[in-house]
């Protein structure tokens, strides 16, 4: 039988640690220690793939100066492949919330590779005269640039995720845009009637709106590609050799195919977290502006017989325990919620940046991990707005063309051709008796019928042009 523990050590003493596990001693206290939100680091499954490339790239490089073995390094490539195809992930314990600046999730990496490599060299896990977690694994790198760099990795990779999401919801808001192009409705300013307007413009307006976000979400990915891989501790680059960074990025620019690059200033870029803040500002930017479109769609959508009932949403769920035929917008809801919790996030990640302290910023790892949630979220929010509310949106054109025929502000558009005047008193004598501004007009004989119609027409909404009468 084989044994069912094997006995590890580090400077704190020796631990007992399972044999079926790959990660070692380290891990284990961290562990132990960090017992907090129950979410390891596997959550991130592209923050996992990014340690690998990273220890790759390093072993590579570490190789090519000879401070590694061909068999040493080549073991640790494999074993950093194999957790790039998605083996060993379950190793990866940790909690997300941890002390160190992320050295427990450096050290997991540093352990579970070294183990995997052994094994791949024909060696027992912990077996580390062979493969050692820092002697081999971690050569030439500290926690302090091998996990900034795997964060900014990751972040590359669930960008471009989130990106993509942001564009299926976009193209559903333009096709309900191009679908509404002929419904005329009332807009409304401080939720009072405003001059009328199409539903496919208000549409519309919500597919713009994503496009500029999309485009900024775009603009802050760049700013991941600049890494500060070779500074080791605190940017001096102590314990590499000289051209460590620029062979390390090269074989990391090569194995991902991102267009990384080495900072000016490796002492400015260890403890600078400035892209983080743009990212996250980037990230609320978007879900208020989600939210605020989310608000629209319950109002919109609201009564359906006592409230605006313009659009109909898609009934998803029975909406009341004790209210028959209640269905609530619990999609339009559920958005909301997301939003709230990415504009708390992005209180964590501000308060986390200031709290950097001379050349290292501690507190990384919460930076991460509301980051990473944040774009989780978005990104299953959008395809969830997308597929499940935004695609089956109907409009009620007989409701909101009637809105329009009984507002007052359907006056506005009428002031070039039958005068001020005349406006003010048709509508005060609608709001006085409650008649419909439209029935009014035709009563008194200001305009025709015609040609009423040609200024409420839904192509006149559109690209408002004068006309007289």
């Amino acid at each position: 039988m084989s044994k069912k523990y094997r006995l590890e050590h580090d400077l704190l003493g020796e631990r007992e640690v399972d044999n079926d596990c790959y990660y070692g001693v380290q891990t284990l206290r961290a562990k132990e220690n960090f017992e907090l939100s129950g979410v390891a680091i596997s959550s991130v499954s592209s923050l996992i793939d990014a340690l690998a490339y990273v220890k790759k790239a390093a072993a590579m490089a570490n190789l090519e100066l000879g401070l590694l073995s061909s068999d040493v390094a080549h073991a640790i490539c494999k074993a950093c492949d194999r957790i790039i195809d998605g083996e060993f992930h379950d190793q990866f314990v940790v909690d997300v919330f941890q002390g160190g600046a992320g050295t427990s999730t450096n050290m997991n990496a540093n352990e579970v590779i070294a183990n995997v490599a052994l094994e791949i060299m024909g060696f027992e896990k912990g077996d580390y005269n062979h493969c050692h977690p820092n002697n081999h694994v971690n050569c030439s790198q500290s926690t302090n640039d091998a996990y900034p760099t795997a964060f900014r990795i990751a972040l590359h990779f669930e960008l471009r995720k989130l990106m993509a999401s942001m564009l299926v919801l976009q193209k559903e808001f333009a096709k309900k845009g191009e679908e509404f192009a002929d419904v005329l409705k009332m807009g409304r300013t401080q939720l009072q009637d405003a001059v009328p307007m199409t539903l496919g413009q208000e549409f519309a307006a919500y597919a713009t709106t994503i496009s500029e976000d999309i485009d900024r979400v775009f603009e802050t990915h760049n700013l991941v590609h600049e890494i500060n891989l070779g500074a080791t501790a605190i940017g001096t680059g102590l314990n590499a050799p000289t051209d460590y960074a620029r062979l390390s990025t090269q074989c990391l620019r090569n194995l991902t195919g991102i267009p990384l690059k080495t900072s000016a200033n490796l002492v400015e870029a260890t403890w600078d977290t400035g892209a983080y803040m743009q990212i996250s500002g980037t990230l609320k930017r978007f879900a208020v502006k989600l939210s605020k479109i989310c608000n629209d769609l319950r109002l919109l959508s609201s009564g359906p017989r006592a409230g605006f009932n313009e659009i109909n949403l898609p009934k998803m769920q029975p909406g009341s325990s004790i209210m028959p035929g209640k269905v609530n917008p619990v999609i339009p809801e559920v958005l909301n919620q997301i939003a709230y919790q990415v504009v708390g996030g992005d209180i964590a990640i501000t308060m986390a940046s200031e709290n950097g302290q001379l050349e290292l910023n501690v507190m990384e790892p919460v930076i991460a991990y509301n980051l990473f949630q944040s774009m989780k979220l978005l990104d299953k929010g959008c395809i969830t707005l997308a597929n499940k509310c935004i695609s089956g949106i109907t409009a009620n054109r007989e409701v909101c063309r009637k809105m329009v025929e009984n507002s007052i502000g359907i006056v506005t558009a009428l002031n070039p051709c039958i005068g001020y005047e005349n406006s003010t008193a048709v509508a005060k004598e609608a709001l006085e008796t409650g008649a419909s501004v439209y029935d009014l007009v035709l009563e008194k004989k200001l305009i025709s019928k015609e040609k009423l119609d040609e200024i409420l027409s839904p192509e006149n909404m559109m690209h408002p042009k004068f006309i007289s009468v």
